[in-house]
């Protein structure tokens, strides 16, 4: 893992899920918000959830990702669902400032952007029923 993790947050998800079930036992729709910057971590949890959640989906990167998919056993997925900010940016951040962080490798404050604003993330259609998911497509609003 690229972060060191606290607690295994497989194991996390399952004393969750099991919770949830105890204290609320007609619930069927689930969501994850699996937060983690590698990719690999966040489509391992989905496929680790497939079947036990109506989606898993990723955020931390910023940047929208173009897999979202249904899942064998009925999970929607998307690795990452990407940010709602501005996109003419380094992940929501003047480009300038970032670019002179990197080129002189010291530390410099960060100004957020401002152009370009867009509303990102994913629409999960589910049957409430059994809590599969129907249908994830991404999302992406201009802001004006």
């Amino acid at each position: 893992a690229l972060m060191a993790p606290i607690d295994n947050a497989f194991h996390c998800a399952d004393r969750v899920l099991e919770e949830i079930k105890a204290e609320y036992p007609d619930v069927r729709v689930i969501l994850v918000d699996m937060h983690a910057e590698a990719t690999s971590e966040k489509q391992g949890m989905g496929w680790y959830l497939d079947g036990r959640v109506t989606a898993v989906l990723g955020t931390h990167t910023h940047v929208p990702t173009a897999d979202e998919r249904i899942l064998p056993q009925g999970t929607a997925f998307q690795t990452d669902v990407g940010m709602t900010g501005p996109y003419e940016s380094v992940i929501g951040m003047r480009p300038e400032k970032v670019l002179e962080r990197f080129l002189f490798n010291t530390p410099r404050p960060f100004q957020p952007a401002k152009r370009d604003v867009q509303l990102r993330g994913a629409l999960v259609d589910a049957d409430e029923s059994t809590g599969r998911a129907l249908a994830i497509r991404r999302l992406r609003v201009d802001v004006p």
